[in-house]
């Protein structure tokens, strides 16, 4: 005959603790600010804009708006902003990073900061930022931020 000891599983519960209260200390504060989500279109549907659409993406570009905040406000994909205004003949204000602020990517990146929140910072995708940090010579880290 044999005996089960039903409290084994149960009688050190210390590092299920640990662990929840480790969950816990990730998780968003209630009395924090929320951050907006920016509702994004699903991919692949179309939205076709209407010339009037057209004239004020044009007209807001130029007046200093990004190609993300026309993509946000029209319902678009920044790619297709971007489209829609060489197709209007539009010439496009900077593409990419300018060598200051390159070099300001490179310090971030080397103290520890992401591509993607440099991409954030300077309104371009993490990959134009990788690509110019990789150009300067600076070794990428792995998704855990050890050197490669």
């Amino acid at each position: 005959m044999f005996l089960v000891d039903q409290r084994r599983a149960y009688s050190n519960i210390k590092w299920q603790v640990r662990q929840l209260e480790g969950l816990l200390a990730k998780m968003p504060k209630l009395d924090g600010p929320v951050t907006p989500v920016v509702k994004r279109p699903k991919p692949g549907r179309i939205k076709r804009l209407s010339e009037e659409q057209v004239r004020q993406l044009v007209e807001e570009y130029k007046a200093g708006a990004t190609v993300y905040q026309l993509g946000d406000r029209f319902g678009i994909a920044r790619q297709t902003a971007s489209k829609i205004l060489r197709r209007q003949g539009v010439t496009m204000r900077m593409q990419g990073l300018t060598s200051e602020q390159v070099d300001e990517a490179v310090r971030l990146y080397e103290s520890g900061w992401s591509l993607a929140r440099i991409g954030s910072k300077f309104e371009v995708d993490p990959w134009t930022v990788r690509a110019r940090v990789v150009e300067r010579g600076v070794r990428m880290r792995d998704t855990h931020g050890r050197q490669r």
